[in-house]
């Protein structure tokens, strides 16, 4: 019979690593006696990071003294302790391959229902001091698994282990586990996942995304975004730059050898290398602003104050000059439907919104489409014959254009008024609730347009926005969290290829000292997105725009075409230019 060998607690704390903090309840040790099982933990514990441990689906984990002994000889140790795995309830018996979800078992007073496998998490291989066993845990078939607590009652070391009751489907532990981070899922593993009542919410998303993804393949139900027209660079020539006010420009880029240009989707952007502004070349990427056609491609830009790139483009770029350039890429684009579409914008934040409008009127779009933008002043709003003349085409199209600094008092038309672009102006607009909104702007008008726009009874997944900066960092568990902006690492430049996070405007020689471009990432504070740092959970995974890598730990399962996990990948020879 399956018995309890040790009830294991402890208090999150602040743990210090790789000149970090890290606030965690990964550390685990043995109590005496007994000690209450409750709906959200056990009587003594607490997580540090609740959005991927602890709660009522996560109250207790359990681990196997076998895989105790396992990962022993693995490593050739003899120092594991109870607790150390940072489980709750160290077990003998419950085996991973043969516990499944939705299974309950009465310990002592209290009864248990198997909810989900443990989450991947950097935080168990930093416990013992062993990196890599994050994705170990997976590829071993050995990751243990969560409780939700049906009975609240004492429990306590040596108690019998009885199951009372078997889940739906007899999908393991270690089966379900398998379904979320290795490949070759099969899809009707993940429906038989999901008709299982005990399964976690989170995983049970988790799942929906992927069952849903397999389901589109070789559908018509949405078309795919195209891959990228071309790897690395290719050659653009400047056809002309046309001023659109004081601080904004357009720029006309053709293919330098003459050929046609491959289609874009309008929305997205454009990554480019410009040696004329720098050395090295400084990389940005700037939205397309027209919709794409055969012969150029057209970005608008804002000369920004100090900016390197910006103010060569916006003042001293001249027809003829040729720069590097990636394909169009970007996932910022019109759905296919027919409900009403809301574009809405601040400053130069127009852009990619007005590529999109450029788009409906081609297509002679009957869709009820809605304008909505924000400037300081008419002076400060380029662009704005272009966007009144294609609203004008599209026969049902409302129009509203707020001006922060200035009344218009007839300036900039009958759709102009004054004031900031503010929730309870949005609000007073009454905007159609099944629509489908793009947004685009700064970071903060984007969160206030969204909490907005939910008010005004849109649902969040109909709630599109696209950022010119880097994406928000995911860094589970680290205190003090806010980051100065990116900058140069410290110490000896490195040897190694030359590293350009894109979104971030750094190039800089990767160095030896840092086992992978998450850690050089990490070394000039250029804002990551990360969690189990071995390969699992793709968190990571961001795309690269040119160069290669070489991965170490193989990940388990190979990021798309294009994309790389940079928590496990070094650049090999020649430069490489992450979208980060």
């Amino acid at each position: 019979m399956p018995s309890l060998l040790s009830v294991n607690v402890g208090m999150p704390k602040d743990v210090p690593w790789q000149g970090r903090t890290v606030y965690t309840g990964v550390w685990k040790y043995p109590v005496d006696g007994p000690v209450t099982a409750r709906r959200t933990n056990i009587d003594g514990d607490g997580q540090g990071d609740l959005a991927g441990h602890g709660g009522e689906q996560r109250a207790v984990l359990v681990y196997q003294i076998e895989s105790y002994r396992h990962w022993a000889r693995h490593f050739g140790r003899d120092d594991f302790e109870h607790g150390q795995f940072g489980e709750n309830l160290t077990v003998d018996g419950l085996p991973d391959d043969e516990v499944c979800i939705g299974d309950r078992y009465r310990i002592g007073e209290a009864e248990f229902e198997v909810t989900q496998p443990r989450v991947t998490c950097y935080r168990v291989g930093m416990r013992l001091g062993e990196p890599e066993l994050p994705a170990l845990l997976v590829s071993h078939r050995r990751p243990g698994f969560y409780m939700r607590v049906i009975h609240e009652g004492r429990i306590e070391a040596g108690d019998e282990i009885l199951k009372t009751g078997t889940g739906p489907g007899a999908l393991s532990v270690t089966a379900t586990d398998e379904l979320l981070y290795l490949p070759g899922r099969d899809p009707a593993k993940l429906r038989l996942a999901l008709d299982i009542p005990a399964l976690s919410p989170g995983w049970q998303g988790s799942f929906r995304d992927l069952l849903d993804d397999a389901d589109k393949t070789g559908t018509a139900a949405e078309p795919p975004l195209p891959e990228a027209a071309w790897t690395g660079f290719r050659q653009l020539r400047v056809a002309k730059v046309v001023p659109e006010s004081t601080t904004v420009s357009s720029i006309h880029l053709a293919a330098a050898d003459g050929s046609r240009l491959p289609p874009a989707r309008a929305g997205q952007y454009l990554t480019l290398r410009i040696p004329g502004a720098g050395e090295p070349a400084p990389v940005r990427s700037y939205s397309l602003s027209s919709a794409p056609v055969s012969d150029h491609y057209r970005i608008s830009v804002k000369h920004e104050p100090h900016g390197v790139a910006s103010g060569y483009l916006t003042t001293r770029l001249r027809p003829g000059t040729v720069l590097d350039a990636a394909a169009p890429r970007g996932d910022f684009v019109l759905d296919g439907g027919g409900g009403p579409v809301l574009l809405i914008s601040a400053g130069i934040g127009v852009t990619p919104v007005l590529a999109m409008l450029h788009e409906l009127a081609a297509a002679r779009s009957d869709r009820e489409v809605w304008w909505i933008h924000g400037a300081r002043s008419p002076q400060e709003h380029p662009l704005a014959a272009e966007a009144h003349g294609l609203l004008g085409s599209l026969p049902r199209s409302t129009e509203h254009v707020f001006f922060s600094a200035a009344a218009p008092r007839g300036r900039g038309g009958d759709h102009a008024a004054s004031g900031r672009l503010n929730r309870d102006k949005l609000l007073a607009l009454g905007l159609p609730a099944g629509a489908t909104a793009y947004v685009c702007g700064p970071e903060s008008f984007m969160a206030d347009m969204k909490d907005v726009l939910t008010a005004c009874g849109l649902e969040e997944a109909a709630i599109h926005s696209e950022l010119f900066g880097s994406l928000p960092s995911i860094n589970p568990g680290l205190a003090n969290k806010d980051l100065p902006q990116p900058h140069q690492p410290t110490g000896p430049p490195g040897t190694g290829p030359s590293v350009t996070f894109a979104r971030s405007g750094i190039s800089t020689p990767f160095r030896d000292s840092e086992k992978s471009l998450l850690e050089l990432a990490e070394a000039c504070d250029v804002p990551a997105r990360w969690s189990c740092r071995t390969g699992v959970c793709h968190t990571c995974i961001t795309s690269v725009l040119s160069g290669g890598v070489a991965y170490d730990p193989s990940p388990l399962e190979a990021p798309p075409e294009g994309q790389v996990l940079i928590c496990c990948s070094r650049p090999t020879d020649g430069e490489i230019v992450l979208d980060m």
